[in-house]
């Protein structure tokens, strides 16, 4: 592992990736700095020190949400962006032949992605903007509809909405000039520069620190062993064996060989806990423009249904579980049919020993597939409900480095790795991963 990683310096351009990487996270920290103006801030900070939930948005911001920056909402509207196009390719003919096309079809798409990112991006600065107002009132005058204040108001929500176009922009250039994945790089950046400051923020808030030793030793504890199962979960693939029939054109022998198709167990990856999130947060949100009524009756539903699914109840989690298996089969099942592959396979001369091909083949694929996403389910259902135990026994708000946050954490940093590793092997050093 060390020589691997003296091996990476070794290399010029890999030394240029890592340093035009180094380079665009700090363009992008400087920018999370970078305030929207008119916001009170003195009521912002009021309003992040009393919500869980803002805590763990600006975790993932940053801190560019607290400071409620040019890139408060990051990169977001873009995953969201990219996750419905590609829920809309099995659906939309169109988009599924594009799908085909190669690299030309597949740049159409990302064009299309980004274009659906930036009304994606002002819809959510809006809802953004008139939910801090409505409930903390960190604007000083905002009101997109109100003659007086629709310039000013205009103006943050188009500001806020270029800062998540500049953030997709600096992630794109790290895909193409650095290492790994910009837009998840990007992501990665913000968590890790708001983790020592939300670690600290965890440990001080105890009021004896020496009495709650125990409790946060269990914490750590649970943590790494959070990680581990993350990244052997993470690397844990059924490889389906398959061989291909020997074809002769002209004096030329082609197929024959044996491969293997890997079916990961967790093919789905982060999006079902973002989409099982968006999903819960979404009734909070509606919830909290009918606490102002003046009707006692729905006032008290309303506040029901915000302290449900915005203080974390034991309903919340319940169903913050469910919700992430029932997302990963649907995901996972939507882009391994967006594969094809047993028509892909029949095409090439492929077949599973011992499966007839076309329909057998599909079906004893889409049930080992129905297997392994249980695995992959639980796992990720677990991974997402944890810090509601790890609280229950340590007494430790593990919000400051949550479930999803490690998650993406292990994720790439495993992808970067892999990255790296192909870098390495390509120029005949030796990688991280010894055989």
């Amino acid at each position: 592992m060390v020589e691997a990683a003296i091996n990476i310096f070794k290399l010029p351009d890999l030394r240029r990736r890592l340093a035009f990487t180094a380079f665009i996270l700090v363009i992008f920290r400087l920018v999370a700095h970078i305030p929207v103006p008119g916001v009170d801030r003195a009521a912002l900070q009021a309003a992040f020190a009393n919500n869980q939930l803002l805590g763990l948005l600006d975790l993932f911001s940053g801190g560019a949400m607290s400071l409620f920056s040019v890139a408060a909402m990051g990169v977001y509207p873009y995953i969201t962006a990219s996750i419905i196009i590609q829920l809309l390719l099995p659906l939309i003919p169109s988009l599924q032949a594009l799908s085909k096309e190669g690299e030309a079809g597949r740049n159409k798409i990302n064009q299309y992605t980004h274009w659906l990112t930036i009304p994606l991006a002002a819809l959510q600065a809006f809802s953004q903007v008139s939910i801090m107002q409505s409930q903390y009132k960190v604007v000083s005058n905002f009101g997109l509809f109100n003659a007086e204040t629709w310039l000013p108001s205009l103006a943050m929500i188009v500001t806020l909405t270029a800062g998540t176009v500049f953030c997709v922009w600096l992630g794109e250039l790290i895909t193409e000039s650095g290492i790994g994945n910009g837009v998840s790089i990007i992501i990665l950046g913000g968590i890790v520069a708001r983790l020592p400051q939300g670690l600290g923020r965890t440990f001080l808030a105890s009021t004896d620190l020496a009495s709650n030793l125990w409790s946060i030793v269990v914490f750590l504890v649970i943590e790494l062993l959070t990680i581990a199962l993350i990244v052997i979960m993470e690397q844990g693939q059924r490889r389906i064996p398959v061989q291909y029939a020997k074809r002769i054109r002209g004096t030329r022998m082609y197929g024959g060989q044996s491969t293997h198709i890997p079916l990961r167990v967790n093919s789905a990856g982060m999006i079902p806990l973002i989409f099982a999130n968006s999903f819960l947060i979404f009734p909070g949100i509606i919830a909290s423009y009918f606490q102002i009524s003046t009707n006692p009756l729905i006032k008290s539903v309303a506040t029901a249904v915000y302290d449900t699914f915005y203080k974390g109840s034991t309903i919340y989690w319940v169903l913050y579980f469910l919700m992430v298996i029932g997302f990963t089969y649907f995901y996972a099942t939507v882009t391994f049919q967006e594969q094809n592959l047993p028509d892909n396979l029949q095409k090439f001369g492929g077949f599973v020993p011992g499966i007839r091909p076309g329909k057998p083949t599909s079906e004893y694929l889409n049930k080992v597939l129905s297997r392994i996403t249980l695995a992959g389910a639980l796992y990720l259902g677990v991974v997402a409900v944890l810090p509601y135990f790890a609280q229950m026994f340590t007494g430790v708000q593990m919000m400051a480095l949550s479930s999803t946050a490690l998650l993406i954490l292990v994720g790439v940093v495993l992808d970067t790795i892999r990255q790296m590793e192909a870098q390495l092997l390509m120029r005949h050093y030796e990688g991280f991963i010894k055989t």
